[in-house]
């Protein structure tokens, strides 16, 4: 192979450090865009007008895009090279940022998140999958927790810094403080990450991609337009049915596929099936709780942005020390009763 896979270098880098500098921020700035919209949602629908479904797409749209995205995204980078991917997505998140803050409208926030989901999908995935040509075994497993920490770290950031700009600047300040990070983030990586790739990795499916996509798309939009228009519009219905019939042809197509880009086969073990649903219902929890209180803690209980945010800290506290504490627990007691014991 031309270009290798994943081969380390006859010594290690001295520039590791600072290219792992990089990753960290750039999945800090992911991490702390994942909740700090939330805070700022309040400020934003009374100065753009917008209504509660409106909101919801804002902060909405970049989620979808990303889940529809991060699967085909890694693979893109196997295919066509990681560093240039990482980079194309760092690149493709700036500019969502950059439309977001100098938005007039909520289309065009909505817009802008949306293409920010596209970066982030690009970004996650290969933000690790570069690790190997950087770091010997011996260090790996510490550059992974470095860079896991980073994007965790971004979370109780996100409401905090969030709050003091919408209590110093305007509201598409939230959008600005990424450009600068997501700036030195492309440069760290054109002048310190060495290019790898791995062109035995599955193809990208753009036809699975795009069910991905529309099924996702159809389902979310349903859930938004329900409580407006009716759970018995036949709009909301219409919507409902294309979303089981598209995600239901994915399904099918990667179950049939020779080498699909999901492994169907996965759901057919109980534990790995018992802990996605687990997973799944949790952020269905969290996503809602992010949106919902931030409105209530600012409109009924009076407080300002960074109030709010100051409030939201237990919550993310608890992320961290649970994430922090899981693993160890794991080990003692087994997964079916940690995971059981967290749900409860």
């Amino acid at each position: 192979m031309a270009t290798v896979t994943e081969h380390l270098p006859s010594r290690p880098d001295p520039r590791r450090w600072w290219a792992l500098g990089a990753l960290v921020a750039s999945m800090l700035v992911l991490g702390f865009d994942m909740t700090i919209l939330n805070v700022a949602l309040p400020t934003m629908a009374g100065e753009l007008g917008a209504t509660t479904g409106e909101q919801q797409w804002m902060a909405d749209a970049y989620i979808v895009v990303f889940a529809a995205l991060m699967l085909p995204a890694g693979l893109l980078g196997d295919r066509f090279g990681r560093r240039r991917m990482l980079i194309t997505g760092l690149g493709v998140f700036l500019a969502g940022s950059v439309v977001g803050a100098l938005a007039q409208d909520v289309n065009a926030v909505v817009a802008a998140r949306a293409v920010m989901g596209i970066g982030a999908a690009l970004v996650t995935p290969l933000a690790l999958s570069v690790l190997p040509s950087l770091f010997a075994p011996d260090e790996r497993t510490k550059a992974v927790g470095i860079v896991s920490a980073g994007s965790t770290l971004g979370l109780p950031l996100g409401p905090i810094i969030g709050g003091w700009l919408l209590d110093h600047y305007w509201w598409g300040s939230v959008f600005l403080i990424n450009i600068p990070m997501a700036a030195i983030g492309v440069a760290a990586c054109v002048l310190l990450l060495p290019e790898t790739r791995d062109p035995a990795s599955p193809r990208v499916d753009p036809l699975s991609t795009a069910l991905t996509a529309a099924g996702l798309g159809s389902l979310v939009y349903a859930i938004i337009e329900a409580p407006t228009r009716g759970w018995t519009d036949p709009l909301v219905l219409g919507m409902f049915a294309v979303a089981a019939v598209l995600i239901t042809a994915l399904v099918l197509r990667e179950r049939r596929a020779v080498r699909p880009m999901l492994d169907m086969g996965l759901l057919a073990h109980r534990g790995f099936l018992f802990n996605a649903l687990a997973a799944t219902l949790v952020m269905f929890v969290l996503s809602g709780l992010m949106f919902v209180l931030p409105p209530y803690l600012q409109a009924v209980l009076g407080n300002d942005a960074l109030g709010t945010g100051v409030r939201l800290l237990p919550l993310m506290g608890g992320l961290l020390v649970g994430a922090r504490l899981a693993q160890p627990v794991v080990v003692r007691f087994g997964s079916r009763s940690v995971v059981g014991a967290g749900l409860v």
